[in-house]
């Protein structure tokens, strides 16, 4: 499976948002991928008045992915927020598939970042349903972000015969939590024996410092993809930029058999 890890730098336009979502697809198509992976936050950054830029799955934002998809063949997730019937939004990835697959696929944030004195659940609700999904014959598990320091939920995605968990993200900032980042991700594929594509916001400047906390957490880049064996197969560095990378779906039944986490649990613990 050819995967495409497309870093952004969201800024707080949805419009022009979705212009550099499509310009990324675009190229990920270019280089042979069959999906696109795009960050938390891809239609507008944290740290600006969510609710007003908040979208249906029917709305103009999703409507513009899915023709992107449509134009290029490739499967695009994306992050984005739609409106919730208590007034705040949810933290919302979109998947949008040509051919209209997937259509009404979404996943909405479970783990809600109310941490390192940040809360989410101020302007986001949570959501509550694990989200698989088949993508080129591949089972797909979805998370976003804060979900990554819950095993848990990847575990539920392997469980749920997913090889693969994609994991948007926009990082917060500050001391130590790019080391974090990268050993949070690499965790969870040890845990679940799962692929791993992290795509984070890039910084949010250029040469911004991912040590120096921000007000809202808007990345620290270093997207990478990470093996079910928790290796480091291919990163990013702080910038915009798209990565495409073949995996193997195959090598999650071979560490499997190696390293049989899964089947070696004792429930109820």
């Amino acid at each position: 499976m050819r995967i495409s890890l497309c870093q952004l730098r969201s800024g707080p336009d949805p419009e022009e948002n979705l212009a550099a979502a499509a310009a990324a697809v675009r190229r990920a198509a270019a280089e042979g991928a069959v999906l696109a992976v795009l960050p938390e936050a891809a239609m507008a950054r944290f740290g600006v008045p969510l609710g007003p830029v908040a979208q249906p799955l029917t709305g103009p934002w999703a409507g513009g992915l899915r023709a992107v998809a449509e134009e290029t063949g490739v499967t695009v997730v994306a992050g984005m927020f739609t409106p919730t019937a208590d007034g705040r939004v949810a933290n919302t990835l979109l998947v949008a598939a040509p051919g209209g697959g997937g259509r009404g696929e979404s996943y909405d944030k479970i783990h809600l970042y109310d941490a390192f004195g940040y809360r989410e659940s101020d302007t986001v609700a949570p959501g509550g349903r694990v989200v698989t999904l088949d993508v080129a014959g591949v089972r797909v598990g979805l998370a976003t972000c804060y979900d990554v320091r819950f095993p848990e939920l990847f575990r539920a995605h392997a469980d749920a015969g997913a090889v693969l968990s994609l994991l948007p993200a926009s990082w917060g900032a500050g001391p130590g939590k790019a080391e974090q980042w990268e050993l949070l991700v690499r965790a969870r594929a040890l845990d679940a024996t799962v692929w791993v594509a992290a795509v984070d916001q890039a910084l949010p400047s250029p040469g911004a410092d991912p040590e120096e906390p921000t007000a809202a957490p808007n990345g620290v880049g270093r997207s990478l993809l990470v093996a079910p064996d928790g290796s480091v197969r291919a990163r990013l560095g702080g910038d915009p930029d798209v990565l495409t990378f073949d995996l193997d779906p195959a090598e999650a039944d071979r560490v499997r058999a190696s390293i049989p986490v899964l089947a070696n649990r004792r429930l109820p613990l």
